[in-house]
């Protein structure tokens, strides 16, 4: 076992294990850590606790010291200039004619680097733009290309439910989402009703993802032929949390009818096959942007940076 403080660098926001050392922490606390990247301010979320061994990122880097009054003042003093940094970097970006978008700055919180977020289509070769910034604030310069998603995070926003984006309220970390998980949540494969702001498949798809995958195993497929207390019938629907199973019933050779059930009242005799994945849409409009989007998590996927701290 290990003891750890949990801290974290931006509000939301994954939360890390640095080594907290004999300092007396409490929530909240403000300190600078030890990274990869230099010096870092941090909040301290979790003050101390024991963790496993297989948990925590050997090696384990330190809780430096508690913010002090003139780290605070530095801090502050730089975060006033952001703003100009920013207005500076998007004439260098078009005097450099880059095809980038620049969505954020930030100072190091004693001025020793500036960090530039933007996003862009492709790679880009943005050597002489930092070349340019550095002679601007003679400090070090990093540019660093970021997704759709955190573009969202950092500019905010209200979703289609009418609250606070939940990248932008309480979302520390951006998992994988699936056009699967709608589809076994019964929710319209339409294209603008599962899309968030950024364009991308809304994270809440994956809150109940667990729930659902765990009910669908014991619950029978759709088409699967099952025996009620009404009779012989095929499964027509299933309302996965309730755990109901819509029925459908033959009366006579051409009427049919519909009942529902609970599954606890169900006997399967014949499950049906596994669904493919083929997305099942009418509109053709609409399969080619769930197929584009399909494709564009795949490579958000693929290119998510592995963060070290």
């Amino acid at each position: 076992m290990k003891v750890v403080a949990g801290i974290r660098f931006k509000s939301p926001g994954k939360i890390y294990y640095f080594d907290p050392e004999n300092l007396n922490l409490s929530q909240g606390m403000h300190v600078i850590v030890d990274t990869a990247m230099g010096e870092e301010y941090g909040e301290v979320i979790i003050p101390r606790k024991e963790v496993e061994d297989s948990e925590v990122n050997e090696p384990l880097k330190k809780v430096i010291r508690i913010v002090t009054p003139k780290d605070e003042e530095m801090r502050l003093e730089y975060k006033k200039k952001e703003p100009e940094a920013l207005k500076i970097c998007e004439e260098k970006i078009a005097k450099h004619e880059l095809p980038m978008k620049l969505v954020d700055v930030e100072y190091k919180y004693d001025g020793s680097k500036i960090l530039f977020y933007f996003t862009a289509d492709g790679r880009i070769d943005f050597r002489e733009l930092v070349k340019d910034l550095a002679s601007v604030f003679r400090t070090r310069i990093e540019l660093r290309q970021i997704g759709v998603r955190d573009e969202v995070k950092m500019l905010d926003g209200n979703g289609i439910c009418g609250r606070r984006l939940c990248c932008c309220s309480f979302l520390g970390n951006f998992e994988a989402v699936s056009i699967k998980m709608a589809k076994e949540q019964n929710i319209s494969l339409n294209p603008t009703k599962i899309s968030g702001n950024c364009g991308r498949l809304m994270c809440c798809l994956k809150y109940e993802q667990n729930v659902y995958e765990e009910k669908l195993k014991r619950l029978p497929k759709i088409g699967a032929i099952v025996k009620t207390e009404e009779g012989t019938g095929e499964v027509a629907a299933v309302e996965t949390l309730k755990e109901v199973l819509r029925v459908k019933y033959k009366d006579g050779e051409d009427n049919t009818y519909f009942k529902k059930h609970s599954v606890n009242d169900v006997v399967v005799i014949e499950d049906a096959a596994i669904e493919d994945e083929k997305l099942d849409v009418e509109n053709e409009e609409d399969l080619r942007e769930l197929e584009k989007l399909e494709k564009l998590e795949k490579v958000d996927e693929k290119n998510k940076a592995n963060e070290q701290i």
